[in-house]
Parts: structure tokens; C-alpha cells; sequence
């Protein structure tokens, strides 16, 4: 396992370096892993996967059905057309699509509702769900919005999934939890206790920083749940450049640029599902928790994230946050 060191996409204050970087790392083999095997079936199974309506997401419920799975694709919109295309490009109906806005913690905690009063018992739940907006923005709560859906809804989600016992902690049978997070999580400042979860003006120029920053949360997050779950598996990973729409709210001139470099020289995203579904459901990964995947190589997180007292200080900060929406549960 690296320990985190080796040259990646990390340290770029704009989209165009960070994805010349990016590019570089995809044709590196050094410490790959193998990808899930074909034969590895997930009949019987039940998924949940966020931001599945378009890109990696979609791509990953595909993959989930075409192995038997049943998927509940949760997402703010495509509905149902993303969930008819999954069923015929799967080859199976096992799909159900529900709403949820991530930026809402409203909507979070409903679809933890509508989950927990249909019996819904998940095997996989991947957090998929993200977003790069040209300038900064709050959700409904105030928060700044990659804030919410890369971090601040993921938390309170899975306090209120556990709760409830829609993900059931099982030593003999350990359900997953995924989170898809970025190495740009390594380029970040410090998490700022102080003032956490404060809202955090930026524009087109500081718009990299505050994804990183967020996915500093999320990776932080990710290994303190590992710590602290028994009978639960939970990883998180960095899917590699993807040519996704995750820019789609980019001006024109940067689109110029990166949208023809994405298809041409980005993973597809049937092909960056493979650490995601090998983290989710390969059997080459039973019986362990909180490994961290970049592409297909198994790495440390940033020595940020791996900190326990950060981690600690993290989880307290955020229950604090959530704790609302805990109390009408109680």
C-alpha cells in the first residue's frame, strides 16, 4: 500500500492543470489492483447509490444490476428516465429511483424516512452524489453547498440509516458503505474547527480549493466511521479523472478546453467503476474496512484525514450540525 506520497492530480488551484495532471496518473501501473470479477454475483443484494441519474452514478447502478442486485437510484433528478435507462441497459427492472436534493437536509432526512417505512434493509450504499458549481452558493440550510452534498448530508444520512436499521451492522455478513471522494482531498489547508461549517464565499478561481477542502471532510469522515463502525465495512476512494458532467455548470471557454480532453483521454464511466464496485461488493475485499483506493492502487489518505483527533473533532462538530434533524427522529 503507498503511503500516499506518490505523484497525483493534487495541488492545482484550477480545472485546466488539474486535469493535465490527472491524465498522467491514469497511465501509471504501478501497485494496480484487480477489478471485481465478472463472475462475482450480487443476487439477493439491495444497493443504494446517490447521484446515480447521469455519469460514474448511473454507471455504477448499472453495474450493480447487471450483477443481480436490486438498486434504488437516489437522485435530484432524472426521473424516470435515467431509471429506464439503467433497466434496459442492465437488462433487468431491479431498479427504483427515489428523490432527494442532497443541498437539503429536508430531503436527506426524508429519504432516510421513506427508506426506513418501506423496511428498505441495504447491503451497499455508495455516496456518489457530487458537484463543482462556478461560484460559491448556499443550500437550504445556509451551507455552502459542496459543504452539503460532498459531506454535511452523507453524515447526517448515515447517522439516520444506522438508527433505523436500514444499514444493520452484521459481523457474520458486514453490509458496505462507499464514499467517492477525490485525491485533491490532499491538497487542502487544514479543516478549520473554529468556524466549521461556516459558509465559504468563492468564485471560478477558488472553486478547486473549496472542492478539496470538502472532500477533506468527506475522506476525514470515511476513516473516523471505519474507527468507530463494528460490523459495518466502510471505504472511500478517489475514482480517477472521469468524463463526467461534474463541470457542466463551468463558462464556455473552460468547456472549450476540457470537454473534448474528458472524452478523449478520461475513463469512461463504465470503466471508473471498477475501484467503486471492487470497494462495494468484490469479495477480495471481505472482512476488511476503511481501505482507500485511487484508481485501482490501494494508498494511505492524507495524514490530515488519518487523524484521529481530526476525525473526532470532525464527528462532534457535525453532530452538532445534525443534531435537529436527529431529535424528530428520537
Amino acid at each position: 500500500m503507498s503511503d500516499g506520497t506518490d505523484p497525483n492530480a493534487v495541488g492545482h488551484k484550477n480545472p485546466v492543470t488539474a486535469i493535465i495532471t490527472a491524465i498522467s496518473d491514469m497511465f501509471s501501473e504501478k501497485g494496480q489492483i484487480n477489478p471485481m470479477g465478472d463472475d462475482e454475483r450480487l443476487d439477493g443484494k439491495t444497493a443504494m447509490v446517490t447521484g446515480s441519474n447521469t455519469g460514474l452514478g448511473k454507471a455504477i447502478a448499472i453495474d450493480l444490476v447487471r450483477r443481480g442486485a436490486h438498486v434504488i437510484m437516489a437522485c435530484r433528478s432524472g426521473h424516470p428516465e435515467a431509471g429506464e435507462d439503467v433497466k434496459r441497459k442492465s437488462g433487468s427492472d431491479k431498479v427504483t429511483m427515489l428523490k432527494v436534493d442532497l443541498s437539503d437536509l429536508d430531503s436527506a432526512s426524508a429519504l432516510c424516512d421513506t427508506l426506513r417505512d418501506r423496511s428498505i434493509k441495504l447491503d451497499i450504499t455508495i455516496f456518489n452524489a457530487g458537484l463543482m458549481p462556478l461560484k460559491a452558493r448556499k443550500g437550504a440550510q445556509g451551507y455552502e453547498v459542496m459543504f452539503m452534498v460532498h459531506f454535511l448530508a452523507n453524515r447526517l444520512m448515515v447517522e439516520r440509516l444506522t438508527r433505523d436499521g436500514v444499514i444493520a451492522a452484521n459481523t457474520d455478513n458486514p453490509p458496505r458503505i462507499v464514499f467517492v471522494s477525490s485525491e485533491s482531498h490532499r491538497s487542502s489547508g487544514p479543516i478549520n474547527f473554529d468556524k466549521f461549517g461556516d459558509f465559504i464565499d468563492y468564485g471560478l478561481k477558488d472553486g478547486m480549493g473549496q472542492y478539496g477542502y470538502t472532500k477533506l471532510h468527506l475522506c476525514t469522515f470515511a476513516t473516523e466511521l471505519a474507527r468507530r463502525t463494528n460490523g459495518i465495512e466502510v471505504h472511500s476512494l478517489c475514482p480517477g479523472p472521469v468524463a463526467s458532467d461534474i463541470a457542466r455548470e463551468a463558462p464556455g471557454w473552460i468547456k472549450i478546453i476540457v470537454n473534448p480532453i474528458m472524452r478523449l483521454a478520461f475513463h469512461a464511466p463504465d470503466k471508473a467503476t471498477e475501484p467503486v464496485m471492487l470497494l462495494a461488493a468484490g469479495q477480495a475485499m471481505a472482512g476488511r474496512t476503511g481501505v482507500y483506493l485511487h484508481m485501482m492502487r490501494e494508498k494511505a489518505v492524507s495524514p490530515s484525514a488519518a487523524d484521529p483527533e481530526n476525525g473526532r473533532q470532525l464527528w462532534d462538530k457535525s453532530g452538532e450540525l445534525i443534531e435537529e434533524w436527529l431529535q424528530e427522529i428520537s
